[in-house]
């Protein structure tokens, strides 16, 4: 069955302005502005950003529909099946990053590719899923982020939920600092399992999960009294993201190589960020008990199994 790229891109341009209505309620300090853009090579974007709030830092959840008669290297040496084909990609993509630093950062992000041939089928399938970077860690917060993760992607199928935790786990791992980006989540790519109206609900379900659990985190933890120390170690950390998405990241190498707008495309760096050099956390501290109890692949799960 061929996608039904209308519906995939009614159901992102509504995810979009569901959240970005849910973040101005939390935060009431600031909005978001607007920015739709046209791409030389075909297709446009919706980039959504707010900045400066007293809860949120920087958000950026951003739409785009692209298309081109070439695959981006990225997609390509992947899937080198689809060299010669052109492509369509429609997606929404959201980084938080909150002012406190006891409140996580989170991702989410949820794509439609469609590979094309005058003559032959087109090859499609869905990516995407969230992820949770925290910097301080609160246990119970994390179990009910992967409950959440759980609960959306167990109705359609049993084995799903611990495939794409760890899938999950493993893409979002910095390999030359050997330690993961956060506490994960869910992640899946070159998705088509049980065709188009079931994969895309499988999508959907994420998005709203999505929503409604990292809204709710932050509702709970937003007025925890923090200082410059937090401060400063959220910025340490933050540091960790900046690498991942510019060395690692598949979303921003294609939208680089696609001819994506790159300001949309960096939208997800936090506003403030700093290094360094051969820091460690001292022992006993709350910033140490982010790397010896939360930055460690775990089933958080296990006790309700």
């Amino acid at each position: 069955m061929a996608p039904d790229i209308d519906a995939v891109e009614a159901y992102l341009l509504g995810l979009q302005e569901r959240l970005c209505n849910s973040l101005e309620v939390l935060d009431s300090t600031a909005t978001f502005g607007e920015d739709c853009w046209d791409r030389p090579e075909g297709g446009s974007g919706r980039s959504r950003v707010l900045e400066g709030g007293e809860v949120i830092e920087r958000a950026g959840v951003l739409f785009s529909h692209v298309h081109g008669d070439k695959l981006p290297a990225s997609a390509s040496a992947r899937r080198p099946e689809l060299a010669g084909r052109a492509f369509r990609a429609i997606g929404c993509s959201v980084v938080i990053h909150p002012r406190n630093p006891y409140v996580p950062t989170s991702h989410m992000n949820l794509r439609l590719f469609v590979a094309t041939h005058e003559t032959e089928d087109p090859i499609w399938w869905f990516g995407g899923g969230f992820d949770l970077t925290p910097y301080y860690g609160f246990e119970e917060d994390v179990i009910e982020w992967h409950r959440r993760a759980r609960d959306a992607v167990t109705p359609f199928g049993d084995d799903l939920h611990p495939r794409l935790k760890k899938w999950c786990d493993e893409y979002f791992y910095l390999p030359h600092r050997k330690e993961p980006r956060g506490v994960g989540g869910l992640f899946f790519d070159d998705w088509s399992e049980g065709g188009f109206e079931n994969s895309f609900a499988m999508v959907k379900s994420v998005g709203g999960a999505y929503h409604d659990a990292y809204l709710a985190l932050v509702a709970k933890r937003k007025a925890t009294a923090w200082g410059e120390r937090e401060k400063e170690f959220q910025k340490y950390r933050r540091g960790r993201y900046v690498e991942f998405n510019l060395v690692y990241d598949r979303g921003t190498l294609f939208g680089l190589q696609s001819g994506g707008r790159t300001e949309s495309i960096l939208a997800s760096m936090p506003p403030e960020v700093s290094w360094r050099y051969d820091w460690k956390p001292e022992a006993g501290t709350k910033e140490a008990e982010l790397y010896d109890v939360f930055l460690i692949w775990k089933d958080w799960l296990a006790s309700e199994i």
